[in-house]
């Protein structure tokens, strides 16, 4: 009998595969049709690598997008090769140099990790769960016209 993998054999939880995994379900939860999970995913696997050392907080950087307001701040993490950008805690603006403006031309590495991959070496990482992964898709109902004249 085949032992059960949950994780592809050569994706071990190395900083450098944690990394990966993350940009992966960053750059796909930017277009999912419901990406809650996936950043949840990205927060957590960075809290953890924050909390193991294998992660750093390295300042504040005005956000691209604010919400509500004219300026936002958001955490810069750098992990491994890559860096990502958290929601700040009311220590962070404590403790870290507001760094300014992102800079455009500091790009994250190319990575070729599939979404799939990424995520069951996030969650076997994380210890997290997906709620429904394959929630029923709604079915299409025509709309019903009433003929011209008639009540509803």
């Amino acid at each position: 009998m085949k032992p059960d993998r949950t994780i592809h054999p050569h994706l071990h939880p190395t900083v450098d595969n944690l990394s990966q995994a993350i940009f992966t379900v960053n750059r796909h939860a930017k277009t999912a049709p419901n990406p809650k999970f996936l950043y949840k995913l990205k927060q957590e696997a960075l809290q953890k690598l924050i909390k193991e050392g294998k992660a750093k907080k390295v300042g504040l950087h005005f956000s691209g997008n604010p919400k509500f307001s004219q300026q936002q701040s958001d955490v810069l993490v750098e992990c491994g090769l890559y860096t990502f950008h958290l929601p700040p805690t009311k220590i962070d603006f404590e403790q870290l140099p507001h760094l300014g403006h992102l800079n455009d031309y500091i790009r994250n590495p190319r990575s070729s990790l599939s979404l799939n991959n990424a995520k069951k070496l996030l969650i076997s990482y994380t210890g997290l769960k997906e709620d429904n992964p394959n929630q029923p898709k709604r079915q299409y109902n025509k709309p019903v016209f009433k003929k011209l004249g008639e009540s509803y």
